[in-house]
Parts: C-alpha cells; sequence; structure tokens
C-alpha cells in the first residue's frame, strides 16, 4: 500500500479548519472511494478530478483508490478540494514526491480540462492555514490577491493541475495559453456593495442641521439612526453621505471584513482588500434570509447584515420592509454576530454595523401633512410596522421636515464640508480609543451595559434628565444604556474629559425623538 497526505481547509461561516486528505493506493476492485461526510458536490470529486488528471497528461490508477478527510465527524462541503484530493492520489501514485505536499495547504476546483478555477471563501481559508501554522497554500491563481493579504504565507498561484505538477516534480512550467480568469460569480444573495459616487459631500444637504449634527455623532460612536419625515426632506441623501464622515478601516478590521466578502463572493476583481466601510442599501422586498443570512446550498452565505460589517446598512421605507426581516435585525444590533443553526452545527458571522432607518409619516407619503389621505388609525397602524423593541435598539431618532428658505439661504454660506467633519470625528475616536485602551472595543456603542455602568457612569447632577424619565417610565434600562453610548460620544466630539449635563441631556433628547 502507498499513502500520500495533502490538506486543505473547510469552511463553516467565516471560521475554517484545516482538513487531512489522505490517499491510500491498494489492490483491490479499481475505482475512488471517498469518505470523510462529503456532501454531493464533494462525492462528485472524483469524476471531476479523474477527468483533471487525464486532460492533465497523466495516467489514473489502475487500482483501488481511497481518500479520506480527516477529521471526519467534521462536515466537508464545496469543490475546493479537488486539488488537494488529485495532489494527495498522485503522491501515492509516486507520480509527485509525496514529501513536496505534505505540508501544502490546497484550496481549488479543479475543471474537467485540468484548470484551477477560482473559489469563494479563500481568503478566510488561508487566514485558518496560518493560524494552524502552515505557511505554504497553493491557491487558484484567479485569489492570488486576497490570500497574499495573510503575512506570513507564502502563496503559490496555481492556473493548472499540469503546472502544479511540474512545481512539484521541479521541472520546468509547461506552456500554458493565457486566459483569463473569471471571477468568481457573487452569491450573497445578490447583494452587492452600494456604489456611493465620490464626489458626495454633506455640504450638499442644506438646512437639517439637527440631523447632520446626528450623522457626526453616530459616525463618530458608531449609532444607529432612525429619519422619519416627509418625502424630499432629505433622509436618503443623509444617509447617502454618511460613508463620506467615516475614516478607514483599520487593517484587521478591514482583513476580517474582506474575509466575509471572500465567502460571499463579492471581492471585485483588483480590488481584494476592503478597506473603505461597506454601505448596503437592501431593496424592501428583501427576505429574512437575504437580511441575517443562510440558505440552503451547500454553503451558508452571509447577508446583509454581515456584508455591511464595520459599515452601513441603510433600510429606506423601513416600514415597507416583512415584519420578520426587520425584527430579525434584533439579536445582531445586539450581539453583533449571526449564528446559523444547521444540523451539522452552528456558523458565525460577524455583523457588527451602523444601522440606519429612514420611513414616511404614512402610506401616502404626502408631501405636506395637509395633503394627507390617510386615516390617523392608518398613521399610527403604518408607523407601528418598525415595532417598539427595535427603536428600542436605535440610539439616534430624529423627525424630519422640509428646510425652510431661511435655512436653505443661510446654509449656502455655513454648510460644514464632510472633510471638515470627518477631522472632528477622528478627533472624537482617537479620544475614544485611549478611553477604552485595553478592552476589545473600538466604540462607545461597542461598550456592553454592565461594563458601561460600571465603568464609565457620568456624574450624579448629569444624569438628573434621565433619572427623571427612567421614573416616569419613558426610558427602558436598555435606552439608559444608549444614552450613556451617546452621551460619551458626544463628550468626546466636544474633547470633554467625561459626559456633563449638556451631553446627557442631548443624547436623551436624540433618543426620545421620533419616538412613536
Amino acid at each position: 500500500m502507498t499513502l500520500a497526505r495533502t490538506r486543505s481547509v473547510s469552511l463553516v461561516g467565516v471560521d475554517g479548519f484545516v482538513v487531512d486528505v489522505e490517499a491510500a493506493i491498494t489492490s483491490g476492485v479499481p475505482g475512488l472511494h471517498l469518505v470523510g461526510l462529503p456532501d454531493t458536490a464533494l462525492s462528485e470529486a472524483r469524476d471531476r478530478v479523474r477527468a483533471a488528471i487525464f486532460n492533465s497528461g497523466e495516467d489514473w490508477p489502475n487500482r483501488h483508490v481511497t481518500v479520506s478527510l480527516f477529521p471526519a465527524s467534521m462536515p466537508k462541503k464545496g469543490a475546493t478540494f479537488d486539488l488537494a484530493i488529485a495532489i494527495a492520489l498522485l503522491g501515492a501514485a509516486e507520480v509527485v514526491p509525496p514529501r513536496s505536499c505534505a505540508e501544502m495547504v490546497l484550496i481549488g476546483e479543479l475543471g474537467l480540462d485540468g484548470r484551477v478555477r477560482p473559489a469563494q471563501g479563500v481568503l478566510p481559508a488561508v487566514l485558518a492555514a496560518a493560524n494552524r501554522g502552515f505557511r505554504t497554500v497553493v491557491v487558484p491563481r484567479a485569489n492570488a490577491e486576497e490570500a497574499e493579504l495573510v503575512p506570513g504565507t507564502k502563496v503559490v498561484p496555481a492556473s493548472t493541475l499540469r503546472g502544479l505538477l511540474c512545481l512539484l516534480r521541479d521541472e520546468p512550467p509547461p506552456f500554458e495559453e493565457e486566459e483569463e480568469d473569471s471571477p468568481t460569480p457573487p452569491k450573497g444573495f445578490g447583494l452587492r456593495q452600494q456604489d456611493i459616487p465620490p464626489d458626495l459631500d454633506l455640504a450638499d444637504v442644506r438646512g437639517q442641521a439637527e440631523a447632520r449634527r446626528a450623522l457626526e455623532i453616530s459616525a463618530a460612536g458608531g449609532h444607529h439612526l432612525f429619519f422619519a419625515g416627509p418625502p424630499g426632506c432629505g433622509k436618503t441623501m443623509l444617509a447617502e453621505r454618511l460613508p463620506t464622515l467615516m475614516p478607514p478601516l483599520e487593517p484587521e478590521v478591514a482583513l476580517e471584513v474582506t474575509a466575509i466578502h471572500s465567502v460571499a463572493g463579492t471581492l471585485r476583481p483588483g480590488q481584494p482588500l476592503i478597506t473603505q466601510p461597506p454601505f448596503y442599501a437592501p431593496h424592501h422586498t428583501a427576505s429574512r434570509a437575504s437580511m441575517v443570512g443562510g440558505g440552503s446550498g451547500r454553503v451558508l452565505q452571509p447577508g446583509a447584515v454581515s456584508l455591511a460589517h464595520r459599515g452601513i446598512l441603510f433600510l429606506d421605507e423601513a416600514p415597507e420592509f416583512i415584519a420578520g426581516t426587520l425584527d430579525a435585525l434584533r439579536q445582531p444590533l445586539e450581539e453583533g454576530e449571526v449564528r446559523i443553526s444547521r444540523i451539522e452545527g452552528i456558523a458565525h458571522f460577524p455583523a457588527r454595523f451602523t444601522l440606519v432607518l429612514a420611513a414616511n409619516p404614512c402610506p401616502c407619503a404626502a408631501a405636506k401633512q395637509i395633503d394627507c389621505s390617510c386615516a390617523p388609525g392608518v398613521r399610527r397602524k403604518y408607523a407601528s410596522r418598525v415595532s417598539g423593541p427595535l427603536l428600542d435598539r436605535i440610539d439616534l431618532k430624529l423627525e424630519l421636515s422640509p428646510a425652510s428658505r431661511a435655512e436653505l439661504r443661510y446654509d449656502l454660506e455655513f454648510a460644514e464640508s464632510s472633510k471638515v467633519v470627518a477631522e472632528r470625528v477622528m478627533l472624537a475616536r482617537e479620544r475614544t480609543m485611549r478611553r477604552l485602551a485595553g478592552t476589545p472595543w473600538r466604540s462607545n456603542s461597542e461598550v456592553p451595559g454592565p461594563e458601561l455602568r460600571r465603568r464609565f457612569t457620568p456624574p450624579q447632577e448629569a444624569m438628573h434628565g434621565a433619572d427623571e424619565a427612567l421614573h416616569r417610565g419613558t426610558l427602558s434600562a436598555r435606552g439608559l444604556d444608549r444614552i450613556l453610548r451617546v452621551a460619551w460620544t458626544i463628550a468626546d466630539l466636544a474633547g470633554h474629559d467625561e459626559p456633563g449635563p449638556d451631553d446627557v441631556g442631548g443624547a436623551l433628547t436624540l433618543w426620545s425623538a421620533g419616538r412613536q
């Protein structure tokens, strides 16, 4: 019996685990037997691998071949094990030296002609391999750029199985026709990152001084926003300019965000690393699965809340969304991640995003209240589509009205640009990071309630207004935590060492405004 071993990676969500791929050639009925809980796509690898080996100019062993995927108790999904299976099999057949591939991790699907096809999830797979101490990873050439984002890893790009065999045998590379690798087709339920025009600027918004201030607070502290108002008052315009106030992603965060998009297949060719906060605006017909992730395919897909991780999720016309879709946002808003349970286990997707909701006051969406044809009961029912528990998780709520002529004239001279506001946001974030140094939190919005009350409680004299609201029952315990977080952000923007009465009062006003 001859034996060879390679490695590959299986993904569950964005978490990967290294799989040992062992091939043994023994006497018996010729054929390939695959063991180790493979799914349907992986079970079909025997046909793809056989054709790829034959079309690469190599002979198929005319003996019994057993391929084992270890650990056997963990499910393996997808076709990205093809390359590892083929090399292990050829190592057992002594077509390549078994030692040359023993410490390699191989990721890639094989075409019937022997080409190595692009794959989804290469970045998190390479991260998992690096965390296990493997330093050499073979990936499809089309995915090489994202794989090279992992420091300390030697990436070997492979275009064809034949070319990889020559490399392992120390032979000159074969002549291969240049063929542009088509990028992996985007999955993720058709969700793509919104293309925000680079010339958008906060100075474009005339009037709405309070709303622009709320955008600044949101960008500085990562706080969720709710805009209610008639059409034309600037709700969408404001939301689209929030990304212009946010700083670029830190390297560690950028890698985390890029890994999610690698799994979803939404990375753009030539731009392997996402450095700007994502902005997603799904249509109001979006399903629950498209919002939080899931699916019934062989690989679970991240939803909009994960694709907007460390960025912005904008839900325009929020009351038009299915109630179950909106309520599914509660858990990721609280915990910053999505857990998708399946019979094989639980997949985790990060989902720490800034939520921006926009809503008209009634179904008819009249530009002026006097033109509204909706009965009071209809208006209340429409507003209640955004549930109280969801609103309780929104930090900043504003009711907008169309800007007056006086506001428009005033703003022509005094409207601040995104660049000016972004500089204040950056300074506020730096103050926050100094205060939170040594903790796992990056912004005020991430500090858990118990820690917030234990370590970051403002002076008692600053809490008078919030205490009265608690006594009246107009403020919940969760609402108090959110007010404290916003108060710290307002204090950071103002350069205060701790929130004062005005900071807490401003946070209370922004939390309670716009509540149905």
